[in-house]
């Protein structure tokens, strides 16, 4: 003789009340739930040893028709779980039942909310095990009746918890004659059902003698016109306590294109003096706006000497750009990187000559306000 109790999460069907003639709720529902679910024999078969720990989760999904307030009928779908044990033999085995359910419920309301069900029905079950241990087979199919009860609480007009009890018979391995489970099993569910209950009527509002002047938002910014102190904000601005628009700063970067260099050359090439006035010309319409001149190198020669290469071709154009054009050197940055940053991969003459270059970055700092 041997113990196996099998855990498992059951979801079973929930009986909710019948629309009253009162009432317009659908006599259709559907819910889904969660239990623990005890196989028998517990381990007393001939074909078992030691108890093996069971899987603890099984799950149920269901829909029903209600013909009365106190009377209807249950489809579902339901998963047992599954069992687990060793034999004489010392192998391990596993088995579980899974399979459709066909029911007829009857409900009785007792207090406000709360009602008793009873149950009873069949499931067309398919007994099978994973073979995880390469253990025997067990499969086989057949109809299991079954009866339950329960009680439950209208959680709101449509939804519905109940707990539940269901005894199973008959869960048998005919077509190796190697098991005969019943099942016991406790689980929670939950059920919904559509529609909605009629309204009463509304009734007339007594009239009103004198009423006091309700406060007015005529922007619909949230503040009332009283204490609203920017009236007229644009619809789609978030503000303040007062009304007013907020505002934040806003950086953006700009890329302003490239000069490029001779090879192993700090030099700026006459024809690139025409860029560099055309980013003095654009720093000076832009007076709140500052660059940050990025030198680059070709992938000839050492890194090192071509970092320092690429500082003093970024350093020429800065300087180029404060003493020729007049732009303050606060507002002009100049770095060097080297070969890091290729715009062309390789070391071919059109990718050295490429990289051989500045890069002006401009950076913009703009007061916007904040949107909804």
């Amino acid at each position: 003789m041997m113990k196996n109790t099998l855990k498992v999460v059951l979801l079973t069907s929930i009986l909710p009340f019948a629309a009253s003639a009162e009432t317009e709720l659908s006599p259709w529902y559907v819910g889904a739930g969660l239990g623990v679910n005890n196989y028998e024999p517990n381990c007393d078969q001939k074909t078992m040893k030691i108890c093996g720990e069971d899987s603890p989760y099984a799950w149920d999904v269901f829909g029903g028709y209600m013909f009365s307030d106190n009377f209807g009928v249950e489809l579902g779908y339901r998963d047992l779980g599954m069992a687990e044990w060793t034999d004489y033999n010392n192998k391990r085995n596993d088995a579980g039942a899974r399979g459709m359910t066909a029911g007829l419920v009857a409900v009785v309301p007792f207090a406000d909310g709360w009602s008793v069900s009873a149950e009873a029905g069949a499931m067309n079950y398919l007994l099978r095990n994973k073979k995880n241990y390469n253990t025997e087979y067990y499969s086989d199919s057949g109809i299991a009746p079954y009866i339950g009860a329960g009680i439950g609480y209208m959680v709101t007009e449509n939804m519905k918890l109940q707990a539940k009890y269901r005894r199973y018979e008959n869960l048998d391995d005919d077509a190796f004659k190697t098991l005969e489970m019943q099942s016991n099993y406790w689980g929670l569910e939950l059920s919904y059902r559509f529609g909605a209950k009629a309204k009463p009527a509304p009734v007339a509002a007594a009239p009103v003698v004198a009423a006091a002047a309700a406060p007015t938002d005529s922007d619909n910014d949230g503040v009332m016109d009283d204490a609203d102190r920017c009236p007229n904000t644009p619809a789609n601005h978030k503000v303040d306590a007062n009304g007013c628009s907020i505002y934040e700063n806003v950086t953006e970067q700009h890329d302003l294109g490239g000069i490029l260099f001779d090879n192993n050359s700090s030099v700026i090439k006459q024809a690139s003096y025409a860029e560099i006035e055309k980013l003095a010309n654009y720093l000076n319409r832009n007076p709140e706006h500052t660059v940050s001149i990025e030198g680059h190198a070709s992938n000839v020669g050492s890194p090192a000497y071509n970092m320092t290469l690429s500082e003093k071709r970024a350093k020429a154009v800065a300087n180029a750009l404060s003493e020729k054009y007049g732009i303050d050197a606060s507002r002009v940055q100049s770095v060097g990187y080297g070969v890091t940053r290729p715009i062309m991969e390789g070391s071919s003459a059109e990718a050295n000559r490429q990289n051989r270059r500045i890069e002006a970055i401009v950076t913009s700092t703009e007061k916007r306000p904040v949107l909804k």
